[in-house]
């Protein structure tokens, strides 16, 4: 189970996420403002961090560059959920520190693959198989 923050907009979207991932076992915040979820984020340092690039208030990219600058959350994972299908949004973003970047709509099984796999990069739970060996 890891601790995630999702910084989304929408209503829907945000219930969406949220539910998908809590079935596959992982708690899901959701925060609906971009300058809200930075502060969530650098407060809460969650292992992971599903960032919607059109916020009010912060853009997803100011979020993330930011975060990116902080030394206490430069190293939580990125994921950029977005559904700007453009080339230079995705190029935008990993530019400014994702992890990596889904489009939207999306297929639940996909969501929850994506969310293992950045999270196993990065080495989310690493930590308790070296304590159990």
């Amino acid at each position: 189970m890891a601790r995630i923050i999702y910084v989304e907009d929408d209503d829907l979207m945000g219930h969406v996420v949220q539910e998908v991932l809590t079935q596959a076992g992982h708690l899901i915040g959701v925060v609906p403002h971009g300058t809200l979820g930075f502060e969530t984020i650098a407060f809460k340092k969650p292992e992971l961090v599903i960032l919607d690039l059109g916020l009010p208030g912060m853009t997803g990219i100011e979020v993330l560059k930011h975060l990116r600058q902080i030394s206490s959350t430069y190293m939580i994972p990125i994921l950029v959920l977005t559904a700007n299908q453009s080339a230079e949004a995705a190029e935008q973003a990993m530019g400014a520190g994702a992890n990596d970047v889904m489009l939207k709509p999306f297929v639940p099984a996909d969501l929850i693959a994506r969310v293992a796999d950045v999270l196993s990069v990065h080495g989310f739970g690493n930590d308790l198989i070296r304590r159990d060996s």
